[in-house]
């Protein structure tokens, strides 16, 4: 076989050099007019550096050579950082260990400077105005971004930046980020406006705030403390008043009804005596003398029921008074 290999002479005809040589050329062709466009992409196409068309995901064509092709990641959310850089895992960020406070530094609506970590997300909306409106486009977005920020902090006072006012500004920041960028043309939307830390700069003004804010929660935990006694005390104290009240409500029901009953037995007793005065006056004095003497057991009887004397008392003994009288 080697040898029937070795005996076979290709001849190289210029007819069969042109063969390869469009072969070739085929396949070059090929190569540079098929292009893929990602699910997350969408591809400007320029004509000899004109801007030609949009091409959506899936295999597209180009002319070779007279067609360039740009992906835009269009359905990425993407996002720039003010104050601090993310280190990417596992590699050491170039940027790490430098200081931009230039981008975190504002001065206040009070003159203070309050020290702000931001981050903005955005979305490209407008591949051809992201490709071909704006020369530089990162230092746009910061610049403006920068501007925005700076110009809602140095409205309002410290406190309200780092407290009541900071969803406020987030708000404010994305429509007015939006508004200028589509001012510019710059074909992006801004999806969200996250503000970071929020603090003084670090020294005695950071330290300050801090107390301030400690103080600020013991505050509060003295309150809800205060809230939890008063839940618990005042609902005991009105119960308690609730049952003075009705005890006291019986008893005066209680005194009523007696005096009630008083009068009327008085009014009965007073028409008795209009009858028959004398019989109902010594009546009244017996029950008198009878309700002084009569729970106690030692006390002598003075009244005879027996009728046995003219007058209904009984006799009480004499007693020797000292010196032999009586």
């Amino acid at each position: 076989m080697s040898n029937y290999f070795s005996n076979v002479k290709v001849t190289l005809t210029p007819r069969l050099l042109i063969i390869v040589a469009v072969v070739i050329l085929g396949i070059i062709f090929l190569f540079q007019a098929i292009y893929v466009v990602d699910q997350t992409q969408e591809a400007v196409v320029t004509f000899l550096g004109r801007y030609s068309r949009t091409e959506g995901p899936g295999m597209r064509f180009k002319l070779p050579f007279l067609e360039n092709v740009y992906l835009v990641p269009t359905r990425v959310v993407q996002n720039y950082e003010f104050g601090y850089r993310t280190e990417v895992a596992g590699v050491q960020s170039r940027l790490s260990n430098r200081d931009f406070s230039n981008e975190s530094l504002m001065l206040t609506g009070d003159l203070n400077i309050v020290d702000i970590q931001w981050v903005i997300q955005y979305r490209i909306v407008d591949p051809k105005k992201w490709m071909f409106n704006v020369l530089d486009r990162e230092k746009t977005i910061r610049d403006i971004s920068q501007s925005v920020v700076n110009l809602l902090v140095g409205d309002r006072p410290i406190l309200s930046v780092i407290g009541s006012e900071r969803n406020n500004i987030m708000s404010l920041a994305q429509d007015r980020m939006n508004t200028y960028f589509q001012n510019l043309g710059l074909g992006i939307q801004v999806i969200q406006v996250n503000l970071g830390n929020v603090v003084p700069p670090r020294g005695a003004v950071q330290d300050a705030f801090e107390d301030v804010n400690i103080a600020e929660q013991d505050k509060n935990r003295l309150i809800n403390e205060g809230q939890e006694v008063y839940n618990r005390e005042i609902p005991k104290a009105r119960g308690e008043a609730d049952q003075a009240i009705q005890i006291a409500e019986g008893y005066a029901t209680e005194r009523v009804n007696r005096a009630r009953g008083d009068v009327a037995r008085f009014s009965a007793v007073l028409a008795e005596y209009r009858r028959n005065p004398e019989v109902t006056r010594n009546r009244l004095y017996y029950e008198m003398i009878e309700g002084i003497y009569g729970d106690d057991s030692s006390a002598p009887t003075l009244i005879d029921r027996n009728l046995r004397n003219l007058v209904p008392l009984l006799n009480l003994p004499q007693q020797t008074q000292p010196g032999g009288q009586r």
